[in-house]
Formats: structure tokens, C-alpha cells, sequence
């Protein structure tokens, strides 16, 4: 059936009408909503939609697919203290005064609960803000409604918080334009993007896709609602809270900008979240890039760069997403960056940390996580060799903590001769008078490598081989 837009004048339309027109070989589950195909049917049915993009937001499946997401998620309540496991029940009693007060735009978002985060650099704070969770649950429906709408107009370069995509393949983009032969990069930095874009700017970006003013107006409600500081109410008036479901959606809408700029300009580029990095074949064109795509930031989107971290430089002098990188015969690799080594070593000293009171259970399992997620990340990189130095000096470590354990010499005694060693090894080492650190040293004959991996510490490079 052709659709006219003469023939939305004299007939009402129905949701059921257009859900059904969605192949269901398209959609994960029953109901779900396909904009690119519905776009192949008629531009007309697809301006309906965005024009009345409230009624698909606040439809039963797309809230309950949304509680579901903020429960699996789980997280740290808002300023009313309600937990996520307490949803359900609040959900169910006021869920359709809830959803009437949405569609009547009378629902007011409440303010998010400040919380700051120190940053690497001494003296600086990444601020978040915790909504409560009745409007996580909210700003995830309608995250879930415009991801729809906006992933097709996203950039093919943009990989920050978009599905199936991820920071490993914003680090094999950039190796693929390395070996093309940009080797010199403008490491951009946007000085607090999240705490800087512009309302005004980000609604103006916004309605020119969605035409349902309702949305646009709930949308503004969430950026103005506030945030509770140590009980003192703070204005929002710029800027976004990090923290909630919509605002890695709406970093990426304003970003979209700045992606259409490059791409505008022929420009070779990698974007994660507001960490931007622009390829080149030399250094005077990178200056040149860089200059031009300042003026644009700040002049057209109204953000601030931070000239003091941006820069122009070789590939292997920048650091990108925990990585660092360098060309080995012609060719990109990539390199664990010597901040991320450092910061690696730095928790593995806390988690062995021989004064911290925690069990030795509790104590295997966050070594495990942690090693095991921190491989899982950084398995892109060439750092065999990394790992093999660092491993015996956190196997040092985890020895020195149980024989600090073990105070009593008659202890010594039993847990040495349980690991089943010579009895002249035994007396030697449970009579000994070097201090923890030294005696822990020959411990290794005793709490083998071995019997340390059965305990839970695994080992870094068997690990890594594992894995690549």
C-alpha cells in the first residue's frame, strides 16, 4: 500500500499499525521498533514517528525493556535513597501516574546526586551525577528510542558508547590509517566536555531530528533538573551529569557535529567518547588541522579545547585509550602506554598490600578480576616482556603476605611442613630472622608457582599467551 500525505488527514493512525510493518526476521524481540525499515517504506511514516516519538518512549515494552537494562546494571541509588531492587514494587504501584504525567509533560526529573571522582592530574575532579532510579529507568527509555534514530547518522569513525563497537576497534582503526601511512596525529582534548556543552546548542542539534517537542522538552528537564551536593541544591545551566543512561547518547549527538566537520574536511580521524585523534601524513598538515578544527570547536560548538593537551606528534609519542603505539618493520603495533604499566603495578601493590585487612579469599578474587580484566583489555598490545617482569615482583608480593600471616614460628612450622618441604628447609626458614620481604624471597621454593595459581593468582603471561 502506497502511503500518501494527503491520507493522513481523514485516518487515525494506530502504533499496532506500523509496529506490525517491521519484518520480524529485523527485530530481537516482539514489538521492537525498526526506523531503517520503516525508512525504506515511506520518509512520510518515518517523519510521523519522529514527530510522535513520545508514544513509542513510553510504550509498555520499551519501559519494561528499560527497567530491565537499569536493574542488570544495577548501581548507586539517587537523592531519594531508593535502591534498585526496590523499583519493581514503586514501578507497579505508580507506574501509569508515572507515564501519564511523561505523555501530559508534567513530570518533573528530580536532581542527581554529585559524586567526584579524583582524575590522574593532581588536583582535578571528574564530576558525576547519580539520578535516582525511577529516572534512570526513564532516561534508558528513551536512550533506547533515539539510539534507534541516531545510529544511522552516526560517523563509521565514532566509537565511544555505541553499540557492538568498542575501544579495540577504535585502536585497529587507528593501526589501519597508521600503515596508510598517517603517522602524525592532533591528539585532541576537549577541556571538561561533559561539564561544558552548551543547552542551547545541544537542543538546537537535537530538534533538527527529533520533531516531537514533548521529547525535546523532557530531554531539557533532565539537563536543568540540578544536582544535590553535600545537601545543597546546584544549578545545571551548562553541561551534562555524567552518570545516567542518556548523556553517552547525547555526548555522541553533539560530538555527531564535530565528526561531520572531519569527515567534511576529508579528514582521517578516531573519536571515542571526547577523545578525538586526527591522522595526517606530516606534521605541517596536522598543524594545519589542528588550528582549523580548534576554531570550529570552539567557535560553531561552542567548547573549549584544551591547548595544553593538544597536540601535534608522531604516533609514537601519543597515548590513546590506555595504549601506546610504535612501527615495527612498517608496520603499526600496538604497546601497553608506560602510565597504564604503572598504573597496573600501583593497584597490584594495593591489592597485596601486606597492612590491608581483608581475607585471603577475598584477596585471591580481586587479584584474579583484576589481572584477568586488565589482560582482557590491553591483550591488543605486545607486552610479553612487560608481564614477564612484572610477574615475579606481584608473585614476591602475594609470598610476602602470607608469611606476615604466619608471625608465630610454631605456625611456621605447620604451614611449611603442609606444603610438603625438607625438614632442614623447614627449620631454616621458620627460624628465620630476616625481615618479611627477604624471607618471603626463599618462600618461593615453598609456595610454588604452581600452589599460587591453584590459590587464585594467576599467572600474567600464561594468561596473556591464553588469550592472543
Amino acid at each position: 500500500m502506497n502511503v500518501t500525505e494527503g491520507g493522513f488527514e481523514n485516518r487515525q493512525l494506530h502504533m499496532e499499525d506500523y509496529l506490525q510493518m517491521v519484518s520480524a526476521e529485523q527485530r530481537e524481540h516482539a514489538e521492537a521498533f525498526d526506523y531503517s525499515r520503516i525508512t525504506e517504506k515511506s520518509s512520510v511514516i518515518t517523519d510521523f514517528w519522529t514527530a510522535n516519538l513520545l508514544e513509542l518512549i513510553i510504550r509498555k515494552d520499551n519501559l519494561n525493556e528499560a527497567y530491565l537494562r537499569v536493574k542488570k546494571n544495577k548501581g548507586a541509588g539517587g537523592i531519594d535513597g531508593m535502591r534498585v531492587d526496590e523499583l519493581l514494587p514503586y514501578l507497579r504501584a505508580n507506574g501509569e501516574k508515572l507515564v501519564q504525567e511523561i505523555r501530559n509533560g508534567c513530570y518533573k526529573p528530580n536532581p542527581v546526586r554529585r559524586v567526584e571522582i579524583p582524575k590522574e592530574t593532581k588536583g582535578e575532579v571528574r564530576k558525576l551525577g547519580v539520578p535516582t532510579v525511577v529516572d534512570r529507568v526513564i532516561q534508558q527509555a528513551i536512550a533506547q528510542e533515539l539510539t534507534s534514530i541516531y545510529e544511522p547518522l552516526f560517523s563509521e569513525n565514532s566509537f565511544g558508547f555505541r553499540p557492538k563497537r568498542g575501544q579495540h576497534d577504535a585502536l585497529r582503526q587507528c593501526q589501519k590509517y597508521v600503515n596508510d601511512g598517517y603517522v602524525f596525529v592532533v591528539d585532541m582534548d576537549l577541556e571538561k566536555f561533559f561539564d561544558s556543552v552548551g543547552h542551547s546548542k545541544l537542543i538546537e542539534v537535537l530538534a533538527r531530528t527529533i520533531k516531537d517537542g514533548r521529547v525535546i522538552s523532557l530531554i531539557h528537564k533532565y539537563l536543568n533538573a540540578g544536582a544535590m551536593n553535600n545537601g545543597l541544591f546546584e544549578k545545571t545551566e551548562v553541561g551534562m551529569p555524567q552518570g545516567g543512561p542518556l548523556s553517552p547518547l547525547l555526548s555522541n549527538v553533539m560530538l555527531g557535529e564535530l565528526d561531520a566537520e572531519l569527515e567534511r574536511r576529508g579528514l582521517r580521524f578516531v573519536r571515542y567518547a571526547d577523545d578525538c585523534m586526527i591522522f595526517c601524513k606530516s606534521r605541517k598538515s596536522a598543524q594545519r588541522a589542528m588550528d582549523n578544527i580548534t576554531r570550529f570547536i570552539e567557535h560553531k560548538l561552542f567548547l573549549k579545547v584544551n591547548r595544553s593537551k593538544t597536540v601535534v606528534a608522531h604516533i609514537r609519542d601519543v597515548k590513546f585509550l590506555g595504549y601506546g603505539f610504535r612501527i615495527y618493520r612498517k608496520e603499526c603495533r600496538l604497546r601497553v602506554h608506560p602510565k597504564s604499566a604503572a598504573k597496573f603495578k600501583k593497584r597490584i601493590r594495593e591489592i597485596t598490600d601486606r597492612n590491608c585487612s581483608i581475607s585471603n579469599l577475598k584477596r585471591e578474587k580481586q587479584y584474579r578480576d583484576f589481572v584477568t580484566g586488565w589482560i582482557e583489555y590491553f591483550k591488543l598490545a605486545d607486552m610479553k616482556k612487560l608481564l614477564m617482569t612484572i610477574e615475579p615482583w606481584a608473585r614476591h608480593r602475594i609470598r610476602a603476605v602470607y608469611w606476615s600471616q604466619w608471625k608465630k614460628v610454631k605456625t611456621r612450622y605447620r604451614m611449611l611442613r603442609a606444603l610438603k618441604l625438607d625438614e632442614w628447609k623447614v627449620h631454616s626458614l621458620a627460624n628465620s630472622r630476616e625481615g618479611i620481604w627477604k624471607a618471603s624471597q626463599f618462600l618461593n621454593t615453598a609456595l610454588t608457582n604452581s600452589i599460587l595459581v591453584r590459590l587464585g593468582y594467576i599467572s600474567l603471561v600464561d594468561y596473556y599467551v591464553k588469550v592472543c
